[in-house]
């Protein structure tokens, strides 16, 4: 069978860009464009901003022409490089795997011309956020600085938990192998998931290609994790200054925050970090204009209306690299926390010494079980969000049917407000378990970490838990507020499934809702029901999960908010991460 495709080829080169053949310690030489400011002399030096990138430093999709530009205009001299086996660069096109050496060496490349000082910062978002990671992982001293955005140490990677449990796996994972790392070029194209098993839409595209990803066989049918780090994790590598950008939207957050909570840990990174979040999607679409047309903002087929996005999204980076980079200003004016409440009454962003904010506290909220009500959801009668907990125990259970799966809300996780989808109508499906708390009488702020302590019983060998958190409207409408998800191997475990965190205002007649599932398809990974590769499965089975609501095995939403708004039982908060 053969499968549609597109081509993605490499873009003519910026006039404005001084192209060069980096050449790299084995002999490989990497495209590489150098943007300078406009009127100086070329050998003028001054400090440089890399971005290392698998997107084609050229094309639309990243706008690295156009982001350049603007930096340039900022007084930064810019180098944009294709990474290793993409587009314009020679070498084996594999992920992950050789961004540390390859980012040493373009920065020891840098510092040796006539246009650099010998002082570099790094910039991108998502891959070209991660190669800021192998740079500074491959420990170069003229990289004073990074500014990360919607990444991780982590990205790609289906995480392990402490407790056992690990993540479940995005149906992207796979995918983004097969568009991205199967050669130079990108190929664009969508994997059918009504077809079983899910990999052989997979299959028939590499046979229609003639060519297969080394990446997605290393990562499939049983992962082989190649080393990342061969000089050393990152983090244990001298500290640098670091602007992260995190999107309360982002699909790719728990990555970000997992890596802000280790460095939180690390005295010499503590110090070092800063915050910036935002609400964005991974995509970089904001929660201000969404929903959004989809013809008046691709910026892949409409560069002027991303020019008018350029401010709000390197402004903050640029600021950052002002003080750290060029010794403009002073770090200690500089707010450690920027971050935005959706749906707060001020413009802008808020600032904060710590994170959560310094005047945050705890609460919780018991699941219970629930009676009758007028405006339960069709189909479903709600259980409680209680701030005290329930004097019976008793147990609340659903169906995962692999046949019948509950459906990812968004079309495209990675630009989830470009929809920005209403979740009401999952409240009305007989596999999903629904838990409502009051209707808050004032604001209430959520701002800090989110997560729910559950017993999970399955009669499957193993099975999935997704979690949502939502903000239902006086007219029934519900938004997202928080998310999360785990996979547990065994039939009945007590865990503590993070939501990651939130900055949320509650309005007054708003109520929280909580969603319980155990499936959220194609955006991750179906669980067949079985002990079987989800991959490989064609058939599944239908399994009964169960929580225990009330007593030692109850479960509890524990939430993060500011003081001054009264919802339920508080206590004192559970740490900053920066202070």
């Amino acid at each position: 069978m053969n499968v549609p495709f597109e081509t993605v080829t490499p873009a003519p080169v910026d006039p404005s860009a001084l192209p060069f053949r980096v050449r790299m310690r084995d002999g490989v030489r990497l495209a590489t464009d150098v943007y300078l400011p406009d009127g100086e002399p070329v050998d003028e030096p001054g400090p440089t901003i890399l971005v290392r990138l698998p997107y084609d430093k050229s094309g639309t999709y990243a706008s690295m022409p156009l982001i350049a530009r603007y930096m340039t205009r900022r007084g930064y001299r810019v180098a944009v490089q294709d990474v290793r086996g993409k587009f314009r660069s020679e070498g084996e096109t594999l992920l992950f795997v050789n961004e540390v050496h390859d980012g040493y060496d373009t920065i020891e490349w840098i510092t040796h011309q006539s246009w650099s000082d010998g002082v570099v910062g790094m910039w991108g978002d998502s891959y070209y956020g991660y190669t800021q990671w192998a740079a500074v992982a491959s420990g170069h001293r003229a990289l004073r600085a990074i500014a990360p955005r919607v990444t991780g140490t982590e990205l790609g990677q289906v995480v392990d938990n402490p407790d056992g449990t690990r993540d479940v796996e995005m149906g992207i994972h796979l995918g983004y192998m097969a568009t991205h790392y199967v050669g130079t070029d990108t190929y664009e194209w969508e994997p059918d998931p009504g077809r079983r098993p899910l990999i052989a839409p997979f299959e028939e595209f590499f046979g229609t290609l003639g060519r297969r990803s080394p990446s997605f066989d290393v990562a499939f049918p049983r992962e082989v994790r190649l080393r990342r780090w061969p000089e050393g994790h990152p983090f244990d590598h001298r500290a640098v200054p670091v602007l992260h950008t995190v999107g309360w939207y982002d699909n790719c957050a728990p990555w970000h925050w997992r890596d802000i909570e280790e460095l939180a840990r690390r005295s010499e990174w503590s110090n070092q970090q800063y915050l910036l979040i935002d609400a964005i999607d991974h995509e970089n679409y904001h929660l201000s204009g969404a929903p959004y047309d989809d013809e008046s903002r691709d910026h892949t087929r409409d560069q002027e209306a991303f020019r008018t996005l350029l401010p709000g999204y390197l402004d903050p980076a640029l600021d950052f690299f002002d003080i750290f980079l060029r010794r403009r200003g002073n770090a200690a004016e500089l707010p450690r926390v920027r971050w935005r409440l959706v749906h707060g009454e001020e413009n802008g962003f808020r600032a904060e010494t710590a994170w959560p904010p310094a005047d945050s506290r705890a609460l919780t909220l018991h699941l219970a079980a629930g009676t009758e009500a007028p405006d339960a959801p069709d189909g479903n009668t709600p259980g409680r969000l209680s701030p005290t907990p329930p004097e019976d125990t008793c147990a609340a259970s659903w169906i995962h049917d692999p046949e019948d799966p509950v459906p990812s809300p968004a079309p495209n996780a990675f630009a989830y407000l470009q929809t920005n989808p209403r979740l009401h109508d999952w409240s009305k499906r007989d596999d999903v378990l629904v838990f409502d708390a009051e209707p808050t009488p004032t604001p209430v702020d959520l701002a800090g970490p989110v997560s729910l302590q559950v017993t999970l019983t399955t009669t499957g060998p193993s099975t999935d838990l997704f979690a949502k958190l939502l903000d239902v409207h006086p007219d029934g409408e519900a938004e997202l507020v928080a998310h999360g998800r785990v996979h547990t191997d065994l039939p009945h475990r007590r865990l503590t499934l993070s939501l990651g965190h939130a900055g949320y205002r509650l309005r007054p007649g708003h109520r929280l809702r909580l969603h319980l599932h155990s499936s959220d398809f194609p955006e991750y990974v179906l669980h067949p029901g079985t002990d079987e590769n989800p991959w490989l499965a064609v058939h599944g089975a239908r399994t009964t999960q169960r929580i225990g609501l009330g007593g030692t095995e109850g479960a509890r939403l524990a939430l993060t908010v500011l003081r001054g708004g009264e919802y339920g039982n508080s206590g004192r908060g559970e740490g900053r991460l920066l202070s």
